[in-house]
């Protein structure tokens, strides 16, 4: 894992175009000859993949650029986009380059570490991403100096990339650490992601730093990795992103079994009146859609770790209109409606 390899593509598939730094993608064409990493991945909306053991044809399992062999996909994907291997990658010398040779060096920490968020999910798109970005822009709009990090995933350049437009002082990703997926890694070196991962932005200055852990909390590194003593010790404050009502119920549930400081509740989730309202039901922590968290207040208090008595849903207004809830997206609505309401909207205004 992580030997450079160059590759002849060879059929086009689910991947049609490939990742390059600050977010740019080439589209790509049978022939082209692209350098890529070999890599396993983990991902349940897409592919799971596993690193060869030779240099015989596999697939380009992510679009951020990994090779590997597919063991298993989601019946939505199409056939993986093949490649075949021309040769590993080597310098001047005749040895073959590995990205843990381009790691960046982490400058130790004099400073003390600052509060801390990390993000949680259910799973692989319930939003994850678009709520850290949110938490880093509501932070910045407050005046705090936010470095970020995604410490587990498949590498993907558009995640830190969405982070520094949302505002972030400083991004680091754990392919900057030399690893191009963190699926099957040993969770020593998951740990030393994570403790890197905060020692760089603390070292860089960063007064608020907002982590995003990749998959769900059920994924094997994810959960080997939060019921560790140095994620404790690391976070002060969980941001919940759930897919559906019934998820985020028991990922909340699950957090709090195992002592987690979970703040807050937010992702795809929250998109869906109907969902919220079921959740709000039967969790006591605020309930913010991503766009609300952009909200230097509620970024604040959630840095904090504030939990409110009762549950607020934050950045969207649900009202009763010809029978149907409908999203107001939080704007003032005609007279009437629930969005005029100046209180917060607990599980017992919904009902």
């Amino acid at each position: 894992m992580g030997d450079l390899v160059l590759c002849r593509v060879a059929e086009i598939g689910q991947h049609r175009f490939l990742g390059q730094v600050h977010g740019k993608r080439n589209r790509l064409f049978v022939g082209d000859r692209i350098v890529v990493s070999y890599g396993a991945r983990y991902a349940p909306d897409q592919f799971e993949a596993e690193v060869p053991a030779d240099l015989g044809p596999c697939d380009l399992v992510a679009g951020g650029g990994i090779a590997g062999r597919v063991v298993s996909s989601h019946s939505r994907m199409k056939s993986p986009t093949r490649v075949e291997p021309l040769g590993l990658v080597c310098d001047e010398d005749g040895e073959v380059i590995n990205l843990a040779r381009l790691a960046r060096p982490v400058v130790p920490a004099l400073a003390p570490r600052p509060r801390t968020i990390a993000v949680l999910g259910t799973s692989m798109n319930a939003g994850k991403t678009t709520v850290a970005a949110a938490l880093i822009r509501g932070l910045s709009l407050a005046g705090h100096r936010v470095g970020a990090a995604k410490v587990t995933g498949t590498g993907a350049p558009g995640d830190p990339t969405l982070m520094a437009d949302a505002g972030a002082a400083r991004v680091i990703d754990f392919t900057d650490m030399g690893f191009p997926t963190t699926y099957q890694l040993p969770m020593p070196q998951v740990i030393r992601i994570l403790r890197s991962a905060i020692t760089d932005l603390t070292s860089h200055q960063a007064d608020a730093i907002v982590l995003e852990v990749a998959d769900g909390i059920l994924q094997r590194e994810t959960a080997a990795l939060m019921r560790t003593p140095e994620f404790r010790a690391g976070v002060d404050a969980i941001v919940f992103a759930a897919g559906d009502s019934v998820s985020a119920v028991a990922g909340v549930r699950l957090l709090r079994e195992e002592g987690l400081p979970v703040a807050a509740l937010s992702g795809v989730l929250t998109a869906s009146p109907l969902a919220t309202a079921e959740a709000l039901t039967s969790v006591d922590i605020p309930v913010h859609a991503a766009a609300a968290l952009s909200d230097p207040a509620v970024a604040t208090h959630v840095l904090a770790g504030g939990v409110t008595g009762g549950s607020v849903v934050a950045g969207g207004g649900l009202c009763a209109d010809a029978g149907r809830l409908t999203d107001l997206g939080g704007l003032p609505q005609e007279h009437g409606r629930l969005t005029d309401h100046d209180g917060p909207l607990t599980a017992e205004t919904v009902a």
